[in-house]
């Protein structure tokens, strides 16, 4: 091989004939492990502390640990839905599975989902190394450049936030896409396409398996659609594919031919969340934004070139890094626009200059333009969030590579070269890793997190609103109720805060104050639904059942399976004593979720109320197939068994019930009436009924007319009449005393009974 050749070889610009895919020799085995290995460690020692991390209250709720559906694990119910459904304004199907086997795995136990995002981020920083070095053949070259994208501190929000799951995983696809690539492109270079080897590790067999990988990475996450010109760039270099006919390179218009499928799959993605609500489209009923606004083409414009400036300098100089960046209310000043747009023309000017003595230059940079294009804010995404760390996972690879390549060439001359860059690579690498330690350790909860957020940026309304919210978790009202206010005071149009203050509010007793913002919430967000449910609970709270009724029935205008808004809407009609009306309200949630046991044992009582007794039994018993320690549903079911006149097992309930729970004053006093009034004297025990009555009347105080009621039928029934007409007697003067005259009345003729020695008998049982 002549010198010329070998320094293109070392420099990754041609491929090695030989070898490419031949069995690698031990010496090159062993400098990949230790390699890897050393990545891994990197990794852990950054990112090793997330198994002690929680989740956070931006977006992980939604994502996992309050998602009914994900919560579950791994059911073909809930693959189908994963499939049929968005995640926060995102489809993401692989990324939601990967989520429902954490959840199967690990339940909510968060240390267990952030490690598997430090595993899917260590196995695509590995791959990354592997790929460049197959590529190029260039070892240091290409562990710098894994280094800096496994360890720079921008990595920390795809990491660190469990939510970003689509990054790592997706991530991981895209460096198996490009594995997969490689090995097709260096088989095609060394003629084997022209004997169309189609057995594994064959090129076409590679070609199919990058397309099957580029799929599973779409989704993961649609970011990746950009992949294709990727690929396109690879051709350039380090593959060369463009321009070495010695080596059988087709010329451009085949290698694009070539693209065709993987395009025609980003188009594909392309146009699916084009139809997904929320992203391209109008935004799904509830989806809320801070201000409700819409950019125009021009200011969305501006805020892209600050900002791939902004990224290059956090590449550099990653300081101050929050989440999230919101965008400036008087939209990007002038100079900054200006100041960025130089800078980005100057480097564009640069690497074309440079095209050819430098190739990955133009690569690298295209690289990170490309990439960047899908979340530059162009086609918008968010209008409230100028741009964010987890949006350079990939992209930021192309700068790592030029600035790599660039920094190895330009220092080809100098004396001590290996020293020197040996202690730069030591210096930059131990500066990342501390960096990224310390980025990453604010992601341990909410409240440091948004706290940090707040030190970067003290006009951060997201922050500061989420920073609310974990004050109200941990039961610090009055901290939230000042974090909304403040909130509010810098972004009085924010929805989302005027909600969180009402539900504040709301906690801490003041209904009123809840009624208004949610009431504000609404008029800023007409389709709130969740202000809108809350202000129809606090409506009823306040005793106002139609206003109450008519915010339900808003929610159900607007979305009809919502099951929150039809179950409140049931018990607003059940309190208001429209049986009819709540027995179709809790069918319809039942329909919805049929797994909901509170809403079919509110089904039963409300049949009860309607006198269909038959039915009531029925919906009882079904509750109790799912759950048979439900000791409120089997007291329930034993007042409908006596009311049916089928005392046996209504005692039988009550028994039920109290062994589930001991204490339960309700099943104790139904057990002490049936056992003292009961027709059929075989049921009646005294004895019994007078202890449980006792203990009944001790647990609720001895002030509640009905136990005390029972307590006298119990007397009467052991023959202790003048107990019985003493306890009767200071029933009937507090049924008095707090206005309940039909008890009163009953408790005078039972008096009278009792008077003349003479047992209560319950015949309408």
């Amino acid at each position: 091989m002549t010198v010329a050749k070998k320094k293109l070889l070392q420099r990754g610009r041609i491929p090695a004939r030989k070898g490419a895919d031949a069995i690698v020799s031990t010496d090159v085995r062993r400098e990949n492990f230790i390699v890897c290995v050393c990545l891994v460690l990197m990794i852990a020692a950054v990112f090793g502390q997330t198994a002690r991390f929680a989740f956070i209250n931006y977006d992980d709720s939604e994502n996992v640990y309050e998602n009914s559906i994900v919560e579950k694990g791994l059911t073909p119910h809930s693959i189908g839905w994963a499939f049929t459904h968005v995640q926060v304004a995102n489809w993401i199907p692989l990324t939601t599975l990967s989520h429902m086997l954490d959840c199967q795995l690990f339940g909510i136990n968060a240390g267990g989902h952030h490690l598997v995002n430090v595993l899917f981020h260590a196995a695509t920083a590995v791959l990354l190394f592997l790929v460049l070095r197959r590529m190029t053949g260039g070892m240091w070259r290409s562990f710098f450049v894994a280094a800096v994208f496994a360890i720079h501190p921008l990595r920390a929000e795809s990491v660190a936030w469990v939510s970003e799951r689509k990054d790592v995983l997706s991530g991981l696809f895209f460096m198996l896409t490009l594995l997969a690539y490689a090995r097709y492109a260096q088989g095609m270079l060394r003629g084997e396409g022209r004997e169309s080897k189609t057995g594994t590790g064959g090129p076409i067999f590679n070609y199919f398996l990058a397309l099957a990988f580029f799929v599973c990475g779409l989704l993961s996450k649609p970011m990746v659609a950009t992949l294709p010109l990727v690929l396109l760039l690879l051709d350039c270099w380090p593959l060369n594919r463009m321009r070495n006919a010695e080596y059988g390179i087709r010329n451009f218009t085949r290698l694009l031919a070539e693209k065709i499928p993987f395009f025609l799959l980003s188009a594909a993605c392309c146009a699916a969340v084009a139809f997904v609500p929320g992203l391209a489209v109008a935004p799904p009923p509830g989806l809320i934004t801070t201000s409700g606004a819409h950019l125009p083409l021009m200011e969305r414009t501006a805020n892209a070139l600050v900002s791939c400036a902004i990224y290059l300098r956090q590449m550099v100089f990653p300081s101050g890094l929050a989440i999230p960046y919101p965008a400036s209310p008087g939209g990007v000043p002038a100079w900054e626009i200006c100041i960025a747009f130089v800078l980005l023309a100057a480097i564009s000017a640069g690497v074309f200059a440079w095209r050819k003595k430098m190739p990955f230059l133009s690569v690298g940079w295209l690289w990170f333009l490309g990439m960047l294009v899908p979340v530059i804010g162009i086609v918008e995404i968010s209008d409230d969030v100028s741009h964010a760390d987890r949006y350079t996972y990939l992209p930021g690879i192309g700068i790592a590579i030029a600035a790599t390549w660039a920094v190895a060439e330009w220092s080809a001359r100098w004396k001590h070269r290996r020293l020197v860059l040996g202690a730069l690579m030591i210096a930059v690498i131990g500066g990342l890793i501390a960096g990224a330690r310390a980025q990453t350790a604010y992601w341990r909860d909410s409240e440091t997190l948004w706290k940090r957020a707040l030190d970067c940026n003290p006009r951060n309304t997201i922050a500061r609103n989420n920073l609310g919210r974990a004050f109200a978790a941990d039961g610090q009202i009055e901290e939230a109720v000042a974090q909304y206010r403040r909130t509010l005071e810098i972004n009085p149009g924010f929805a989302e805060a005027h909600h969180n203050l009402g539900i504040a509010l709301f906690q801490d007793g003041d209904i009123a104050g809840a009624v208004a913002q949610y009431r504000k919430a609404v008029e800023i967000e007409p389709h709130y639904l969740a202000a809108l449910i809350n202000l129809g609970n606090a409506l009823g709270a306040e005793g106002q059942s139609g206003e109450a009724v008519a915010q339900y029935q808003k929610v159900i205008q607007i979305k009809p399976d919502d099951a929150e808004a039809r179950y409140n809407l049931g018990v607003e009609f059940f309190q208001m004593g429209q049986w009819d009306d709540a027995i179709a309200q809790y069918r319809q949630v039942l329909e919805i979720s049929p797994d909901a046991v509170q809403v079919r044992n509110n089904l039963a009582i409300a049949l009860y109320k309607k006198g269909r007794l038959d039915e009531a039994i029925a919906q009882y018993n079904k509750v109790l197939e799912t759950s048979p320690r439900y000791a409120e549903a089997h007291n329930n079911l034993g007042v409908a068994c006596m009311k049916s006149g089928r005392s046996s097992e209504a005692i039988a309930q009550y028994r039920k019930a109290l062994e589930i729970k001991p204490d339960y004053v309700d099943a104790m006093n139904n057990l002490a009436w049936m056992l003292a009034t009961c027709p059929d004297a075989s049921l009646r025990d005294g004895i019994s009924a007078v202890g449980l009555a006792q203990k009944a009347v001790q647990l609720d105080g001895g002030e509640n007319p009905p136990t005390l009621r029972t307590l006298a039928a119990a007397y009467a029934e052991a023959g202790k009449f003048a107990q019985a007409v003493a306890i009767s007697k200071q029933a009937m003067q507090l049924a008095t005393a707090q206005g309940n005259a039909p008890l009163a009345g009953t408790l005078e003729q039972e008096l009278e009974l009792y008077q003349i020695d003479t047992p209560m008998r319950d015949v309408k049982q």
